[in-house]
């Protein structure tokens, strides 16, 4: 079954010129992933500090095999050392199946 994850990251605009590049390499390296489908990077309006990932996998498998993959792990300690560690996961399944 197919799920959505979000993922909640605070970024000061003082590093927002250093994070986007950040954002686009795990986008580049996601999209290549087995069970990847989709994904978007949405800044709010509201607290322009908070950025949402939304990525769309087919499976909750799939993401956890990115999520624990080592070039993802790289790449998030790049993310934790510049931001100080504020990303926060939630992961969405579709309707009310059990």
């Amino acid at each position: 079954m197919a799920v959505k994850i979000l993922i909640k990251r605070s970024v000061p605009p003082s590093k927002a010129k250093q994070m986007i590049p950040l954002f686009r390499k795990m986008r580049a390296h996601a999209t290549q992933q087995a069970g990847y489908i989709s994904g978007e990077t949405l800044k709010s309006l509201d607290q322009p500090d908070l950025f949402l990932v939304i990525s769309t996998w087919q499976s909750s498998e799939h993401w956890e095999k990115w999520l624990l993959s080592k070039t993802r792990q790289e790449m998030q300690k790049e993310i934790d050392a510049l931001l100080g560690g504020n990303t926060a996961y939630e992961m969405y399944h579709y309707g009310f199946a059990e």
